[in-house]
């Protein structure tokens, strides 16, 4: 339900603009556990909020739909984030194996090319760049061109295998760092949905709330039932 209603109020939601959208300064399951109990609240009071006139319609009947909207939204991003982490903590663990391996290349094909000016040239070229993308290429180039010199490497022992693994590991890395990235990008998207959400919600919340506290200004035994237990505790 909270999935039909998501899909339902999509187009609402993301037609809340940029400087209306609120940040929730509650945990957004403690406010959407008060948002369903405020409904039930409201509902022994509906004949006091229609004599002032009160939009009960667009925000009480609506208000369910609200907050299964903001649900789905929210899970949507503990689904996001959670994939997000699982990307970064891999890549995480991989970027020092990475690190490690580029800098034993280096050294290796430094010291057996060490007579060969052009090869050396070539290493030079390859080591220049530090960013993330740079390491991945290093590792490919460093590869192609070690299986391209295994002899002069055999000359010295070297670990011929640490090739392979480059190679290996420099797509990993690619698809990793891909991954990562286009991870937070989404992840940019599902949360201003998510905070778009909680607008939405906040909207008839405080809505309720405010016509409740006013109406019951007088009746604590009704009054209490429009503040938040969140924020009085």
């Amino acid at each position: 339900m909270s999935k039909h209603n998501y899909e339902n109020k999509l187009a609402v939601l993301q037609a809340i603009p940029h400087a209306n959208i609120k940040i929730a300064n509650i945990p957004i399951d403690v406010y959407l556990q008060e948002a369903e109990d405020l409904y039930l609240w409201v509902q022994e009071d509906k004949e006091d909020f229609l004599n002032i006139n009160f939009d009960w319609q667009h925000y009480v009947d609506d208000l369910t739909k609200r907050t299964g909207a903001l649900r789905y939204a929210q899970s949507l991003w503990i689904r996001r984030k959670n994939g997000q982490e699982e990307s970064q903590k891999e890549w995480k663990q991989k970027l020092p194996i990475a690190y490690e391996l580029r800098k034993e290349l280096l050294a290796g094909f430094r010291y057996t090319f060490r007579n060969h000016k052009e090869l050396i040239s070539t290493i030079r070229d390859i080591a220049k760049g530090k960013s993330y993308a740079d390491l991945i290429q290093d590792l490919s180039s460093l590869s192609v061109l070690g299986k391209a010199n295994v002899a002069k490497l055999k000359s010295i022992n070297f670990d011929i295998q640490k090739l392979d693994h480059a190679e290996q590991l420099s797509k990993e890395m690619a698809q990793l760092l891909a991954q990562v990235n286009s991870a937070i990008k989404q992840s940019g998207e599902v949360v201003k949905t998510r905070n778009q959400s909680y607008t939405h919600l906040k909207e008839a919340v405080d809505e309720i709330r405010n016509a409740g506290k006013y109406i019951f200004k007088s009746n604590p035994d009704r009054f209490k039932g429009y503040i938040s237990t969140y924020r009085k505790s």
